[in-house]
């Protein structure tokens, strides 16, 4: 495909389609295989949402989001998250200089000024400074010192995580977990892919990803998205699934009964029906269909399930109440239809 962007007001679900294809097929020069992981980020990206990449050091996870950052043409920026880190230090601050002989407070942005955002090790800063980033992700905006400060679109923040090092980390609390649109487990490349990893990484050329779509083209494929219709029966079956990750629903299974504390909120259910949509336009298909929907719910809801004691003194992980809650699913669809 042509490396030109597109310059219509509107694109279809063709262009949508190649387009997605070209940025999957540039993140693929660098990025060996973690073909889900690639998707789910760019499934978020284009349904407007935040992502949180969760994996072990050494697996690639901010070179996918620099590669992401190569293939389009937006303005990035990376954050170190640390201890010692302010949220100045992401919003930015007011600073006092010399104009003509007399001195102003002028507001200096910070990095969160950007289109793409890496956040790197988020749960390295505390509290506080997680916090800068809740207005700019929910609101689209900053505020210092009383005065509010639109991002510019399209803004996505894409954050990092190690699961297994938690001396000297800060948990992200449940109100930002929960505005991440995506959490995506990154796994340990396979022995075959581990090979190709090597042969790339110690040859003496590095491969670079090249840019195949605009800031302009991200914002119209979000905007065609969100005009995929779905039927009602699906989204009512969202609205079920979704319910049926609290323990109080006359829907939630043995396992959400038993282990889980909280269940997730309509964000939750918002990401499933968003992740749908962009996941039938991948696939060429102006309609969202029950496997969409499957595909995309537990990155969707991993990170809204609160477990109780129990569950996290038994390591229960969220994605196995998840795989029972959608067998559950699955089954009573089937059980309908076969009742129809």
């Amino acid at each position: 495909m042509s490396q030109e962007t597109v310059d219509t007001e509107s694109i279809t679900v063709e262009q949508f389609r190649q387009i997605a294809a070209s940025i999957e097929e540039e993140i693929g020069k660098v990025i060996v295989g973690q073909k889900d992981v690639v998707r789910h980020v760019l499934v978020s990206i284009l349904a407007g949402g935040h992502v949180l990449l969760e994996g072990v050091p050494g697996l690639g996870k901010t070179m996918l989001i620099r590669t992401l950052s190569q293939a389009l043409d937006v303005r990035f920026s990376r954050i170190q998250f640390t201890p010692d880190l302010m949220p100045a230090d992401i919003t930015g601050t007011e600073i006092l200089v010399d104009q003509d002989g007399r001195r102003e407070f002028r507001f200096q942005p910070g990095p969160i000024f950007a289109n793409l955002v890496l956040a790197d090790e988020i749960n390295r800063a505390t509290p506080k400074t997680q916090s800068a980033l809740l207005e700019a992700m929910q609101e689209g905006s900053v505020t210092v010192a009383e005065v509010t400060y639109h991002l510019d679109e399209p803004f996505f923040v894409l954050a990092t995580q190690n699961p297994i090092e938690m001396e000297g980390t800060y948990p992200l609390p449940e109100a930002q977990l929960d505005r991440f649109f995506f959490k995506v487990h990154v796994p340990f490349p396979s022995t075959p892919d581990l090979v190709e990893i090597l042969s790339r990484t110690t040859a003496s050329q590095t491969p670079a990803a090249s840019r195949v779509a605009s800031g302009a083209d991200i914002l119209k494929m979000r905007q065609l998205a969100r005009q995929v219709p779905i039927a009602a029966h699906l989204s009512e079956y969202t609205a079920r699934l979704t319910a049926a990750t609290h323990p109080t629903s006359p829907d939630a299974t043995e396992m959400v009964r038993q282990y889980v504390r909280y269940g997730s909120s309509p964000r939750g259910a918002q990401a499933i029906i968003l992740g749908a949509k962009v996941t039938a336009l991948f696939s060429g298909r102006y309609n969202v269909s029950l496997e969409d929907i499957h595909a995309v719910a537990p990155a969707a809801l991993r990170h809204r399930l609160l477990l109780n004691f129990e569950g996290l003194a038994g390591g229960i992980s969220t994605d196995l109440v998840i795989q029972e809650l959608l067998e559950a699913s699955r089954a009573a669809a089937a059980r309908a239809i076969h009742d129809l």
